[in-house]
């Protein structure tokens, strides 16, 4: 499995539109396991995305899709900030199906 954690800043005042566009487009992803978007409690701005793809290439894949690159152009004018993303190798736990051979 492959993941990524990242922290996106919002512009002013912007934090539930944009995610409103993140939710909107992270309903067909093939090969997408996991996508949660979670406020940050202790910054009004800030939205943390934690991603689980069953793979790299996935992932990849993804950001060419209609939806996503439409979302792309309508949340690029709404954030302020992207931390690059911590790269993750998920190997199980609860929602997720373990990769270790037992």
């Amino acid at each position: 499995m492959y993941g990524l954690i990242g922290k996106m800043i919002a512009a002013a005042d912007q934090r539930d539109a944009l995610i409103d566009i993140l939710l909107e487009s992270t309903t067909e992803m093939p090969g997408c396991i996991s996508y949660i978007i979670a406020k940050d409690p202790a910054d009004a701005n800030a939205i943390w995305i934690t991603e689980v793809w069953a793979n790299q290439e996935s992932h990849r894949a993804s950001l060419s899709l209609p939806a996503v690159q439409q979302a792309i152009a309508q949340a690029r004018p709404l954030i302020a900030n992207f931390e690059a993303p911590t790269i993750t190798e998920p190997v199980g736990g609860y929602g997720l199906t373990s990769t270790k051979n037992t």
